[in-house]
């Protein structure tokens, strides 16, 4: 049983991996042109559009 302290949770953190499918940053600024932007009126956007773009090519690259 692991005790949430917090070096354990940085131990067992999850955040910041990545598939070897992600986009580079310098990859990400040559498509966000081409990322409609977010409609006027209604609710804020919540989604990250880059994790959009990078679902789509784990997708793509996985044959899923």
């Amino acid at each position: 049983m692991v005790t949430w302290t917090g070096i354990a949770r940085r131990e067992h953190s999850r955040e910041g991996l990545r598939y070897p499918s992600d986009m580079m940053d310098g990859e990400w600024a040559l498509i966000v042109p081409f990322v409609p932007p977010a409609k006027r009126g209604g609710r804020p956007r919540t989604t990250d559009m880059r994790e959009v773009v990078n679902a789509m090519l784990y997708i793509a690259s996985a044959g899923c």
